[in-house]
């Protein structure tokens, strides 16, 4: 059995980026060779089978010249025109099994996502392969309503694992003063795009600074609205207690969180973040949006709620909400999952 996978490789590391990472050592410690084309802006030099193609010509040339028997199409966001395409050209490549992974956990409850049926060009693309994996229930439901046959779609959860060197990795500069000089320290980890609501965290920060004034936030992360965010930081008179970082190495991210007191993951649509369970693992306390599908231990807000984040985050601060950490590794059932689905692949 060979295996490709398409999606986004990190760096930057998120959530789809770990459950990529994980299967494919996952699956090279079984001695099954696994080769990455990384399908997003970001590029590195290509070595161990991990390929960075610079155009769509480039990238349709190594889906028909390397030797695999099962490709597997990591999504994440919005189902665009463009992913689609690629989906579609993944599905009806002959001789090969295919497969996607559909990561996006809010997609279904978003406009676009309640505006699309088994008639549009997503359910007819999604139709066409082998096997869909949605990594929630909800996005299970979406699948049946697209049309996805039952017996091709099937629910895996994405993998978190953390390694001991992550948990004990130090923090570099400018994070490793920012931690010296703040206290407590406020962590929000993901995109800085509109559903995260960043600015509502923003607001956060300044009520808590009336009740522990050396307070910071700190915001890990990359995106569309980092120019919009950095003005909108320096506006602030307490501008210095907020940093934006950008994309950090896994290993920063999980030792920044471990040290951190409370996450926040103020969002207007989202699924089961990776980051959330990484710092449930560690016993950092989470503040997040209500979105149906939290795990258990999170402290739930509503959406858009700027009193409730602040009561939550000043009684977790407080020490009246407390975290117990929350084993998420090494248990790896859903990679065993994943390769059980492939082995019926190539069996079948």
């Amino acid at each position: 059995m060979r295996v490709l996978q398409l999606g986004p490789y990190p760096p930057p590391h998120g959530g789809v980026q770990s459950n990529l990472v994980a299967i494919r050592a996952f699956l090279q410690k079984r001695n099954i060779p696994c080769a990455v084309i990384n399908i997003t802006r970001h590029r590195k030099a290509e070595a161990d089978e991990v390929y960075y193609p610079k155009n769509v010509l480039d990238l349709l040339w190594l889906l028909f010249r390397l030797r695999y028997d099962i490709i597997h199409l990591h999504v994440g966001g919005m189902l665009t025109q463009r992913l689609l395409r690629l989906a579609l050209v993944c599905a009806l490549i002959p001789s090969r099994r295919s497969v996607l992974t559909f990561h996006s956990g809010g997609y279904p409850s978003t406009r676009e996502g309640k505006s699309i049926g088994p008639g549009s060009f997503a359910g007819f693309v999604l139709r066409r392969f082998d096997r869909v994996i949605g990594v929630n229930p909800e996005i299970m439901q979406f699948l049946q309503r697209l049309g996805v046959a039952e017996n091709r779609a099937q629910l895996i959860h994405p993998h978190a694992f953390l390694s001991d060197e992550e948990q004990l990795s130090s923090l570099p500069e400018p994070l490793s003063t920012f931690f010296g000089r703040r206290k407590p320290i406020l962590i929000s980890v993901g995109l800085l795009e509109p559903e995260y609501d960043l600015g509502l965290q923003i607001e956060v920060l300044g009520s808590i600074l009336k009740e522990f004034p050396a307070a910071g936030l700190l915001i890990i992360g990359s995106g569309s609205l980092e120019r919009h965010l950095r003005k909108s930081v320096q506006m602030q008179p307490y501008a210095d207690h907020i940093l934006l970082c950008g994309d950090l190495p896994h290993s920063t991210t999980i030792r920044a969180i471990a040290l951190s007191d409370v996450m926040l993951r103020t969002t207007l649509y989202d699924g089961d973040a990776i980051s959330v369970r990484e710092a449930l693992h560690l016993g950092t306390p989470v503040v997040a949006t209500d979105n149906g599908m939290r795990p258990r231990g999170v402290y739930l807000v509503p959406k858009s709620n700027l009193d409730a984040i602040f009561q939550t985050t000043q009684q977790a601060l407080a020490g009246v909400l407390v975290t117990k950490p929350h084993t998420i590794g090494p248990d790896e059932k859903n990679l065993h999952a994943l390769l059980d689905l492939y082995r019926q692949l190539i069996t079948s």
